[in-house]
């Protein structure tokens, strides 16, 4: 393989990555996907006269294969399961735009969560209209669909996803008040806490069965702000710190240097009310994020 074929790929490596974190949710399969269809590329002799289309396809269907795989084992899984957080910002490596709302969103744990819902097709369709721009057309093209098609699904999977979330705040103002959060919980100000929660606010927590956790999601304005604030008091002799990852403001729990839990908020940014709290505490999940 000369240098040049070598280069036109690894020019693409980051979007690969990314698109193939958003279908799959978890790094290290990503990342298997990405030297999959590194092979491939080394392995063909015929002439690509579109790089980039040509790999995002074969990525695109090696992980809609393997997505079948995946959500196999995840029926077994024990408790909620959440993906797995990767930083993001400078530090954090390349994951594919994230300068819109919708190309973010894509990142978040929530939304991760939700497109677990989407079909493969269907989850393809949306990670590659909403977070990489690919018009209706090419996304059939693509996807080998008529573009009929690809709008029905995109369709479907918009109304799973955003059907069920409000209007998020922009990451600054998520920050703002992820502070106004952590500040409250750490004052054990239950009042303050509920204050700030969504009448429907939702606590997500993925132990794996690996570290104690919520086997279930906790649902309420009243039970989430306990559920926190019994956080917090398990948590008075860690350290805690607030950077960025999946796109948004992100809370990192380390316990003797060791990280220990990946917490991200949802607000929404009408009302700056919390919506959703995904806390990852499986330590198989937190390598990336280390």
């Amino acid at each position: 393989m000369s240098a040049v074929e070598v280069d036109a790929f690894e020019a693409e490596r980051g979007r690969l990555t990314g698109l193939a974190y958003r279908m799959l949710g978890e790094v290290h399969e990503a990342q298997d996907v990405v030297q999959d269809a590194w092979l491939r590329w080394s392995g063909t002799h015929d002439e690509i006269r579109e790089p980039a289309a040509w790999l995002t396809r074969v990525v695109v269907n090696l992980c809609r294969n393997r997505l079948t795989s995946l959500r196999a084992r995840r029926t077994d899984y024990v408790g909620p399961w959440l993906p797995e957080p990767v930083t993001t910002g400078p530090a954090g490596p390349d994951l594919g735009p994230d300068g819109t709302v919708e190309q973010r969103e894509t990142l978040s744990l929530g939304v991760l969560r939700l497109m677990e819902s989407l079909s493969g097709t269907e989850r393809a369709v949306f990670v590659l209209h909403e977070a990489f721009g690919h018009p209706h057309a090419e996304v059939a093209t693509l996807l080998d669909l008529p573009e009929a098609t690809v709008r029905q699904h995109l369709h479907r999977a918009r109304d799973r996803v955003r059907g069920r979330r409000r209007f998020e705040a922009d990451p600054e103002q998520a920050a703002r008040l992820l502070a106004r959060f952590l500040a409250a919980a750490a004052g054990n100000d239950v009042p303050a806490l509920e204050r700030m929660l969504a009448d429907d606010a939702v606590a997500v927590s993925d132990g794996g069965g690996t570290v104690s956790a919520a086997r279930r999601p906790v649902e309420g304005r009243e039970r989430v702000a306990r559920f926190v604030a019994g956080l917090a008091r398990q948590a008075s002799a860690a350290t805690i710190e607030v950077g960025w990852a999946n796109g948004g403001p992100a809370v990192f729990v380390r316990v003797g240097g060791v990280l220990t839990v990946v917490m991200q908020a949802d607000f929404d940014a009408d009302t700056g009310e919390l919506v959703t709290l995904s806390a990852q505490l499986n330590p198989a999940k937190l390598t990336a994020a280390s």
